[in-house]
């Protein structure tokens, strides 16, 4: 297990050195001028001339990559061009509406699709199944930003239950009103993940129910629940587990659309205003921050295979 453990963390630094060349020449070579953003419509020559070198922008292309890669090796992403404040503390300052959003949406999606997806498999051809079914296809058809706007007319604005939009954080507000002001985000969200979520979970479900140690368990006499999700659950589990965790990957990325819906000020937002303003180091920045949660949720899930799958065993 730990030479497997070592072998996968070694194989994603390949991976994130491509991530920063990649986004490194794709924010270079794409046109604009940062030297002008920041100095304005009325900057002379000479004032561009002189922030461009401040900045090194200046110099050969290779030189301004191997400078800003020696930075992150330090641990140091720069300074945003636009505030003028570090890259890090601007990601730390939106980092917990993200978060905690997307940890409520997985945890929501997961509550709300695998007993969806269970009961579905084992009603299999029957309505329930059909129900579910049609609810997991309404969820993919349906754009997130239009369940957004639904959610907003009908539980914000006509029925005044929660507020329109906004975030309180929960280490200032509490739970209550970090509740209140993150459920229909949170709904918006996972509604995708949650038909993602059933459709595979029934799938998985579907493939074990007519195995042999399913009916052996029918035969000692265990009950519908425990056979169910005791043990045809857990081995139905990593497809499904592997599908929650590229959820949970995704929505880090998927925030950006929910964020603005609901004016959230999380790294969904920072980004969208970052790429508007083309405040290249914030852009690296957080492009490199969710490429490495990336790899690391699914260098997480690839280990947790033997949990659930006591046959899997890495060398």
């Amino acid at each position: 297990m730990f030479s497997y453990c070592l072998r996968r963390t070694l194989a994603a630094v390949p991976v994130m050195v491509v991530v920063a060349l990649f986004v490194f020449l794709l924010l270079r070579l794409s046109p604009g001028d940062p030297a002008a953003i920041i100095a304005g419509d009325m900057a002379t020559p000479a004032q561009l001339d002189r922030i461009r070198e401040t900045l090194g922008l200046n110099q050969p292309i290779y030189l301004q990559f191997f400078h800003w890669a020696g930075e992150l090796l330090r641990g140091d992403f720069g300074t945003s061009l636009m505030s003028n404040l570090p890259v890090t503390q601007l990601m730390a300052q939106r980092l917990e509406p993200t978060v905690s959003l997307a940890l409520l949406s997985i945890v929501l999606s997961v509550v709300v699709a695998v007993p969806m997806g269970v009961i579905a498999a084992w009603k299999h051809g029957s309505l329930i199944d059909n129900a579910v079914m049609s609810v997991s296809v309404l969820g993919f058809s349906v754009p997130v930003f239009v369940i957004g706007y639904l959610l907003i007319k009908v539980f914000a604005i006509d029925l005044g239950w929660l507020p329109v939009q906004g975030f309180k954080r929960i280490s200032e507000a509490g739970f209550g009103p970090f509740i209140r002001h993150a459920i229909l985000p949170a709904l918006m969200l996972s509604t995708i993940y949650i038909a993602l979520i059933a459709r595979m979970t029934r799938a998985s479900m579907l493939d074990v129910l007519g195995e042999d140690f399913v009916r052996t368990a029918h035969a000692k006499g265990a009950s519908e629940t425990r056979v169910l999700f005791k043990h045809a659950l857990r081995n139905a589990g990593v497809p499904i587990l592997e599908v929650i965790g590229t959820g949970f990957a995704l929505m880090i990325t998927g925030v950006v659309v929910t964020e603005s819906v609901f004016n959230i000020p999380g790294l969904g937002r920072l980004t969208v205003d970052a790429i508007l303003s083309r405040d290249y180091p914030v852009i690296q920045g957080l492009i490199l921050v969710t490429s490495g949660v990336y790899v690391l949720i699914n260098l997480a899930i690839d280990l947790s295979y033997a949990l659930l799958d006591p046959r899997i065993r890495y060398q």
